[in-house]
């Protein structure tokens, strides 16, 4: 199992950081530019039961995720967990802590790469360096739109 984690401090308390992510464009914003992602649909907000579909392109080959919202406390915690995609496993929790009146925002997956330990050891490094650009660049547009 591989772990990643994020973590920045945004100038804002956790309940103006939670109601940007909240806005109906979110996943827009939040995709970096130089990702193939493509947002098909989207249902409900942040509760419990929200899915989401997005169409991923690994070179010319298209590829569906299927995500739904597992765990939901407000202002303060949310999880997404993969119902279908590229992963054999991916639960992503995304954390809003308050601290002296700014937000701890903590991204934190724990996932499985399809074809087990072998295919982790040779291409794991290459999701986590994925993974770290594309969060820093979702940390970036969360302060810039929060602060």
């Amino acid at each position: 199992m591989l772990h990643f984690q994020h973590s920045s401090l945004i100038n804002a308390p956790p309940e103006v950081v939670w109601k940007f992510h909240e806005r109906p464009d979110i996943l827009q914003l939040l995709t970096p530019p130089w990702q193939p992602v493509r947002v098909v649909r989207r249902e409900g907000g942040l509760e419990v039961g929200a899915i989401t579909e997005f169409k991923l392109f690994l070179g010319p080959v298209p590829l569906t995720w299927l995500a739904r919202h597992t765990q939901c406390e407000k202002y303060r915690l949310f999880t997404d967990t993969q119902i279908s995609g590229p992963f054999e496993y991916w639960i992503h929790h995304h954390r809003f802590e308050s601290e002296n009146g700014q937000t701890r925002l903590t991204d934190d997956i724990t996932y499985l790469m399809p074809g087990g330990e072998t295919i982790e050891f040779v291409s794991g490094w290459l999701v986590q360096a994925q993974l770290e650009a594309m969060f820093r660049y979702r940390h970036f547009v969360t302060k810039r739109e929060c602060e």
